[in-house]
């Protein structure tokens, strides 16, 4: 494994410059699979050592590089090292990359990359991770996609390297909209409509009642009163309001488990009300809540104090405001699962919102909230069915399950399967996956179902296609039995090519968890396939001696297990046949 190499690599630059072996570790990187032959696995950044004081910042970068480099002695790890421009570059034993790489495959509890001394520098703890909150009453829009499924990648990325993870869907369920639906189901509503298609029905309750809204007070007034009796916690105002939730949370776990996902906690803006009023009092009693002419609360959240900036959070009617609760909502957080760190993954519209949100926690003495972080995310353009705009979530998944279905069945290469719909379905949520995951997370982007669905192009596709290919080749070569690898038998530049890509995977997770952005993964993964398809088409296992037939497929399973558990970090369940 590459934290082997790397460790033996900074154990030499350790005794040579006379210091802990550690300080070298981050500053060792794997070498980029390029086009071009490949000499060196490992490359060292002199210009990091300088920057941490391990060689002298003064002097000229190259020739501190070549004294280093002509100071450092091969030995029966590393067998060539050369000056580059600011780098040393290291190759190591071929037989030797081979032995160690293949290693951890032979063992029951594979975590290949996982245990990597790289990982263990990240800090572990407790991860709260907020993501998905859809409003309740509405059918599960298109728009809430993104949030869902990068959240669900965070939660798995920092599962994987080891913290307790606490998956939170924080329902939008509170509100004057939640006004406007009660006093609109009074009027428009029917019990028997609700329980034939429940989001359906108030969906259009809800569209009505916002037409009569726009030229009626009345409507208005009834909206006020009904959302009144909720705070005031009135019997049958609460009633209705709670069936409208329990049918919600109902449909979307339904969604949610077509996508794979799950959540620890269903949370939502209602549980914080009584607790939203205990933050005013809070803030009144510090003296940070001020009131303006208009009678609404406000706190001050501009840098030089002087009210160029505020946060409103109270209404003048004595009401309070999403930030309210999610200052509420914060508190009570930090208090039931005392966690290490926070995510909140929403669109990047809400970039202010977070930054007052943290920015008054810390002025009420919450120093916690400086670890709290806000991942935001741009939108997706274009995102439409056969039928026109796209609203619904579910109408997307339908659709790419239906496209993906109708390729499978005009391909040549798809195998009998027990169920086509359930491959189509995963293949094509893998697809909508990695379209979105391949670029910057705020970046908005163009949706186009024909590149989305692209069985060659670096799609979600190609990354299952790939997978279910090697897990074909594994089942095919059942009768091959696994003996002591010779790892003379696997030099050829097609297989070393695949194993120094695989030094790199936990470099990659580290990456990931330092920006929290997918694409990392995304882009070392579609390599990844690239180089097994290269190196599928010149190794065959069939037809080869055994001895060479088993180190060979000792390489496809290793490259196999490693494409898995990568797809399963992103949030996709690979298939076995495709």
């Amino acid at each position: 494994m590459a934290c082997f190499f790397r460790r033996s690599i900074a154990e030499k630059l350790g005794r040579t410059l006379h210091q802990s072996e550690d300080a070298f570790i981050s500053a060792l990187s794997a070498v980029p699979i390029s086009k071009k032959q490949q000499s060196s696995e490992f490359r060292l950044s002199v210009n990091t050592l300088r920057m941490t004081g391990i060689i002298p910042s003064s002097g000229d970068l190259q020739l501190q590089t070549e004294a280093l480099a002509n100071e450092l002695k091969q030995d029966s790890v590393v067998e060539e090292i050369s000056a580059g421009r600011g780098v040393i570059n290291f190759r190591v034993h071929r037989k030797l990359l081979v032995q160690k790489m293949l290693e951890p495959f032979g063992k029951e509890d594979n975590k290949f990359g996982l245990n990597s001394e790289l990982l263990n520098t990240l800090k572990k703890g407790t991860t709260l991770v907020e993501y998905s909150s859809p409003n309740i009453a509405k059918k599960f829009h298109a728009g809430h996609l993104r949030s869902t499924i990068i959240g669900n990648f965070i939660a798995n990325l920092k599962q994987s390297l080891g913290n307790v993870v606490i998956r939170m869907n924080y329902l939008g369920d509170w509100g004057m909209q939640f006004g406007l639906l009660g006093a609109g189901f009074d009027q428009f509503g029917s019990q028997e409509k609700l329980k034939e298609n429940p989001l359906q029905h108030l969906f259009e309750v809800y569209v009505q009642v916002n037409r009569e809204a726009e030229n009626n007070e009345d409507v208005w007034q009834a909206a006020r009163d009904f959302f009144r009796k909720l705070e005031q916690h009135e019997g049958q105002a609460v009633s209705l309001w709670q069936q409208f939730r329990e049918i919600t949370v109902k449909e979307y776990q339904q969604v949610y488990k077509r996508l794979g996902i799950h959540f620890d906690i269903y949370s939502g803006e209602s549980f914080h009300q009584q607790q939203a009023q205990e933050v005013v009092q809070q803030l009144q009693h510090q003296g940070l809540l001020q009131t303006t002419e208009k009678g609404t609360g406000v706190v001050d959240v501009s840098p030089a104090g002087d009210m160029s900036s505020c946060s409103t959070v109270l209404r003048s009617d004595g009401t309070s405001l999403y930030i309210t609760r999610d200052i509420a909502a914060a508190i009570d957080r930090k208090q039931k699962y005392n966690f290490n760190e926070m995510i909140y993954v929403t669109d990047k519209s809400q970039e202010n919102h977070f930054q007052q949100l943290f920015k008054i926690l810390l002025a009420m003495g919450h120093s916690w909230a400086e670890r709290c972080q806000h991942v935001p995310f741009g939108l997706v353009q274009g995102m439409k069915t056969r039928s026109g705009e796209v609203v619904f979530l579910e109408d997307v998944l339908d659709e790419a399950r239906a496209r993906m279905l109708r390729n499978m069945s005009q391909s040549k290469t798809t195998k009998e399967m027990d169920s086509p719909e359930d491959t189509a379905e995963k293949v094509g949520i893998s697809a909508l996956i990695v379209q979105d995951f391949k670029g910057p997370l705020e970046s908005n982007y163009k949706f186009d179902w024909d590149r989305v669905l692209q069985a060659q192009g670096d799609t979600g596709v190609f990354l299952q296609y790939t997978h279910a290919r090697l897990r074909s080749l594994i089942r095919r070569n059942d009768g091959v039995e696994a003996g002591a690898l010779d790892p003379s038998l696997l030099l050829e530049q097609r297989s070393i090519a695949v194993l120094q890509h695989l030094l790199r995977y936990d470099e990659v997770l580290y990456q990931s968890a330092q920006d929290l952005q997918p694409k990392h993964l995304v882009n070392f993964l579609i390599t990844l396939c690239h180089l097994v398809a290269s190196a599928h088409r010149e190794l065959p296992v069939k037809g080869s001696p055994q001895n060479v037939a088993q180190a060979r497929l000792q390489l496809f399973s290793g490259a196999c297990s490693v494409l898995a558990s990568g797809m399963r970090i992103l949030g996709i369940t690979p298939v076995d046949k495709m």
